[in-house]
This record gives structure tokens, sequence and C-alpha cells, in this order.
């Protein structure tokens, strides 16, 4: 058998021969005439016969041959659409990863680093934009490598929403589709994306977008609304965890989330030890998560509200050795030692109220100011009635004080900005002086040097920090709330008490 293809514009031409049967075939635009047939001498009939199904076979080989280079072009479309999208993931990899391969000194350069990548990956994408500028698939990749960059991008936005529309079911579309709108400052887009990913599939990346999206929501002006907000949050981002144990971010997230609830719903010790657990977790599981500033910055200012400061220190340094171009976490680390430093000078100087002044202070200290707590009625923040007995600074011991009373004179303040406490000293009878923090007060709130003040059952503990080239060790007393106090002799009015507020970066996510 010998077969002989010829391409003439377009046209083909196909000569088929066996033994002295001949047909000459022609084709175009996949439709196929026989132009010329022949066969040997005699038998007409038998040979027409023969020679009819030899034609008919070799059309429907044709036929198939077509079918066989379709399938072979949807291969190779597939092929490409396929590499396009694994050098999408590994632009992901890099970004995500880029610690594995390169050490913390090299932070400085990771954003140049990552738009360097983007950039030669958007011009392997652009290479094929003639091919497949139609294609769902490309549409997607090309709205993945954009989305990338932490700013907003028209033409990723673009993409997605024509790669959406083309397949309304494409989760990986609507949750990347979602970011570039959280990105442009629309919230409530954002969420709407999310959501309709989630409906069409349940995935941990839809899961716990809802659940950033939900806290950064504007508060409602409901109490009780905003806090079933903030506990749905926690729901979303606990189902995002059970869907995949193994991954690091989604349990950065629940961290987060474990966070404000903390300070949405009285804080609760029980779950600031949540959020720890689950940002140790994070590090443990995904080498990527132990490099992410943001949850380092997130997990020192949940140490810094519990007063534990050389964890807080270390916390905002080490985010701002991840990312040397965030400013928040620099201030954060220069702020709370600045307060420190402040903090330790005033108690030293005792608040640098002259000698002479002090005296005349604490001679009008007695008893007497007790006021309430000398009740025998009078019911103690632990639930003990009975009154208290007075006890001087240098007696308490570290911990909880039962049955007793710390009384003083107030020789400095600090306002809380930024410090999330309220901090004064004061001073007692002994001329001991210790430092006071008192949360969740009104901004309205404080107290005046000179005014006397009565802490019930004191809560005390012994600061040792070192940091750097910096180190301080001190005592304080710790109030969570103003209503604990007595100031010259009265209990404090229930408008003085507001919900302690914490800055936290919610997402790199």
């Amino acid at each position: 058998m010998d077969n002989r293809f010829a391409n003439v514009q377009n046209n083909f031409l196909l000569d088929f021969c066996v033994t002295n049967y001949k047909v000459n075939i022609w084709s175009k635009k996949n439709k196929y005439k026989i132009l010329f047939v022949s066969w040997p001498l005699g038998g007409a009939q038998t040979h027409s016969s023969v020679f009819i199904t030899l034609a008919l076979v070799l059309l429907y080989m044709l036929k198939m041959a077509e079918v066989d280079n379709d399938g072979e072009q949807k291969t190779t479309d597939k092929d490409e659409l396929q590499v396009l999208k694994e050098l999408v993931d590994d632009l992901y990899s890099f970004r995500d990863c880029y610690f594995e391969t390169h050490s913390v000194e090299d932070a400085g350069r990771k954003q140049n680093d990552v738009a360097q990548e983007m950039a030669k990956t958007l011009k392997r994408l652009e290479e094929k934009e003639d091919l497949y500028k139609h294609s769902t698939q490309f549409l997607l990749q090309r709205g993945r490598c954009l989305n990338v960059a932490p700013e907003f991008s028209q033409t990723a936005e673009e993409c997605l929403s024509r790669a959406v529309k083309l397949e309304p079911g494409l989760v990986e579309g609507w949750n990347t589709l979602g970011e570039q709108y959280w990105k442009k400052g629309d919230l409530t887009a954002a969420k709407t994306c999310f959501t309709g990913a989630q409906q069409q599939s349940k995935n941990k990346v839809s899961l716990r977008s809802l659940s950033m999206v939900l806290r950064q929501l504007p508060p409602e002006e409901d109490m009780q609304e905003q806090s079933k907000r903030i506990l749905e949050s926690v729901e979303l981002a606990r189902q995002a965890v059970q869907l995949d144990v193994t991954d690091g971010t989604s349990w950065y997230i629940l961290g987060n989330a474990y966070i404000s609830m903390f300070f949405t719903s009285g804080q609760n010790p029980q779950l600031s030890q949540q959020a720890l657990g689950a940002y140790a977790q994070a590090e443990k599981i995904d080498k990527a998560s132990s490099m992410n500033p943001d949850l380092h910055f997130n997990r020192a200012t949940l140490f810094q509200y519990e007063e534990m400061y050389s964890s807080a220190l270390d916390g905002y340094s080490r985010a701002a050795a991840l990312d040397p171009g965030w400013e928040d976490a620099r201030e954060k680390e220069k702020k709370l030692l600045n307060y420190l430093d402040q903090v330790t000078m005033l108690i030293e100087n005792k608040g640098k109220v002259k000698a002479r002044r002090l005296r005349n202070m604490l001679s009008s200290l007695s008893t007497s100011a007790l006021g309430p707590c000398s009740s025998p009625q009078f019911r103690s923040p632990s639930g003990r009635v009975g009154s208290l007995e007075p006890r001087s600074l240098s007696s308490l011991t570290h911990g909880h004080n039962g049955g007793v009373a710390a009384l003083g004179k107030v020789v400095f303040s600090l306002a809380s900005e930024g410090r999330m406490a309220f901090t004064f000293g004061m001073v007692d009878s002994d001329e001991t002086c210790c430092v006071v923090m008192v949360y969740n007060t009104a901004d309205s709130w404080g107290v005046l040097i000179g005014d006397t003040v009565v802490i019930p059952e004191p809560q005390v503990k012994r600061h040792s920090v070192t940091h750097k080239d910096k180190s301080y060790d001190f005592r304080s007393i710790r109030l969570d709330s103003p209503l604990l106090l007595i100031v010259n002799g009265k209990r404090q009015v229930m408008k003085s008490q507001s919900a302690a507020f914490v800055t936290y970066k919610p997402q790199s996510e």
C-alpha cells in the first residue's frame, strides 16, 4: 500500500493505490471528493464494488485522522495551559516561601525580587495571549499572577471577572477576585465573591477569607450583632482548619480570630491561650508561617496586653526584620521600649515629686481612705465578703493578694495612647513606689497627682525584661477595669470603663 499526501494552498490531495486499483481524493476545509478512479480491465462490476469499498474505507481513515489531529491539538492546548498554571504556582511559592531560599538579611530585597519574578511570569503569559486570550484558564492564571502584588490591579479584576463569567463554578477565580476587591477596599464585593466560591464548593480559602472579611467590615451599631459576627468569624476559621490541619495559614487566621474574640468578649484568658496556641501550631507545621511578619506582630500585640514584655519586644523586632519596610512593627517596638524607659525612671524618681511635697501628700494618708473597703459588707473582686486590711506595697507578694488592700498617693500618670493601659505610679506611707496598669478605661477617665487610691486584693507581677542592649526590672499591679479601683474614697462609675482597643494586622492574607 502506498499513500501520498500533498498540500497545495490548503487543499489536500491524496493518491491511494492498491495493486492496480487507484483513487484520487481531494479535500478542502474538511470536505472530501473523489476526483478519479481506475481499475483493471474485465469484471467491471466486481472491480467497481471492491474499489468503492476501498474508497469508503479511505474516507473513513481520513476523518479519523482529522479527529486524532483535533485531539492532539486539544492535548497540546491543555499541556500549555498546565505549564502556565505551574509557572504561576511557582511564583506564589517564591513569594510565600522566600525565606526558605533566602536569609532574613535579604528581607529588604523580597518585595523587589517578587516583583521581578512576577514580571517574568507575566511576560511568559503575554507570549501566549493571542492563542488563549478567550480561555478561562488563561484568564485565571493571568489574574492570579497580577494578584501576587500587594496592591489592587484593574487588569487582574477584569481578567478574573471574565473568567468567572465564562465559568461560574470556578472557585479559585472567585477567591482570587475576592482578594482583588479586598485590595480595592470593596469589602462587600469581596464577601460576595468568597461566599459565592463557598457555595460552589466548600474550601479552606473561602472559609478563612470570609473569617477575615467579617472582622474587617464596619462595626455593627448593635453590639450583640457585632458579637455574633465575631463568633461567626471564629467558626469559619475553625472550619478552614478542620478541612486541612496541615495548613499553617489557616491556623494563623484562626489565631487572629481568637484575638478579635478575646477583645470583644470580656478578655477571657482561655481565648488568649487559644490564640497563642493557634499561632504556635502555624509555626510548627508550616515554615512559611514561622517567617510571616504579621504572625509575629499580632502575637506580640497580645503578649504586650498580657504584660509579657520580653516576648512582645522580640515579636515586634522579628516582624520588623522580616519586613524592613513595615514601619508599624518598628514603631511599636520603639514605643514599648520608650514606655518601659519612662516607667522605670518614674518609679525610681517617685514621679519626680519633690521630697517636701511628697511628705505633705503622704501625711494625709490614713486608713479612713479605704472607704467602702473598710466595710464588713464589702465584696472583693474575688467574691470575698468582708473588710480588707491595708498593706504596704513592699509586703505584697507576687500574684493575688487576698483579703488585703494597697493604699497610696498618685505621683505620676501616663496616658494610654499606644500603651493599651492607663498607667500611674503610687507611693505608700513607707515611700515605696509601684506602677499600676489599668485596662479597659474610657478616654475621659484618669487619676491626678495627689489622688488617694485603694486597690482591693491587688494582683502583683514582677517584670524582668531584657531586649537587645536594654534591661528592666520592676514590679507592677494590674487592674483589668477602673471599676476595681477606689479613688479618694469612692468607687468609679460605669462610664469610666470602656472595651480595650488594640491594633493588630488582620491580614497579610
